[in-house]
């Protein structure tokens, strides 16, 4: 039988930021109980006091997010403007499509693109330039979304950042806790590009150098 212990951890487990609060001791037990006891009542389905929420906080130990060091190691930031995002529905031609236009940018070596796709849908990031290019190559398939005036951020990962726990949730949390929404991510081994809105670009250019610098 869940305990109200058991409780109170799990609901705490879910949300990282309330457990990254907990672990640098900036929040009230009291106010978070009240906060909490709705929650754990539903869960408990039954009357929970705050005083024993608080000594099931107190009882809570935050893990320490390990090799965040890595972090300071991040290479440098590579800033590109002028990126048009397009979706595109899966079809039986999207390949055909999609080889047609590799094929007409293969030499524009200044240009940015990158090509994506999952089981339903296909995504583009292309310089604004090759709008025309794009719109002409795959009018024949289903344009699900277009969106213009993004810009890329592009940062080179730390060796074995495979390896490093927290790498990513560590950005988006700052990410997160300065209002800074990010429109799209692409990985890859060695390097991390965010996309972004252009009046985001600078705020998140700023916070990233700082976590380089923390």
């Amino acid at each position: 039988m869940k305990t109200i212990t058991d409780c109170v951890h799990d609901i705490i487990k879910h949300q990282p930021f309330l457990e990254d609060a907990l672990h640098r001791d900036i929040i009230n037990f009291s106010s978070l109980a009240t906060d909490l006891q709705p929650q754990v009542e539903k869960i408990m389905r039954k009357p929970v006091k705050p005083g024993s929420i608080i000594m099931a906080l107190r009882r809570y130990h935050p893990k320490r997010i390990k090799n965040l060091e890595n972090l300071r190691n991040l290479g440098d930031i590579v800033v590109r403007s002028g990126i048009t995002e397009y979706t595109f529905l899966n079809s039986n031609t999207i390949l055909d499509s999609q080889a047609n236009l590799l094929n007409s940018v293969k030499d524009k070596s200044k240009t940015y693109f990158t090509y994506s796709s999952n089981f339903q849908e296909s995504n583009i990031l292309v310089s604004s330039t090759l709008k025309e290019t794009v719109e002409e190559h795959f009018k024949q398939e289903t344009c699900i979304s277009v969106m213009d005036e993004l810009s890329s951020m592009s940062i080179a990962l730390p060796d074995d950042s495979s390896k490093s726990i927290g790498l990513y949730f560590y950005i988006f949390r700052l990410l997160a806790y300065e209002g800074i929404p990010v429109f799209e991510i692409i990985s890859t081994s060695n390097y991390f590009t965010l996309f972004l809105e252009k009046e985001y670009v600078n705020s998140a250019f700023l916070l990233l150098n700082e976590i380089k610098e923390g």
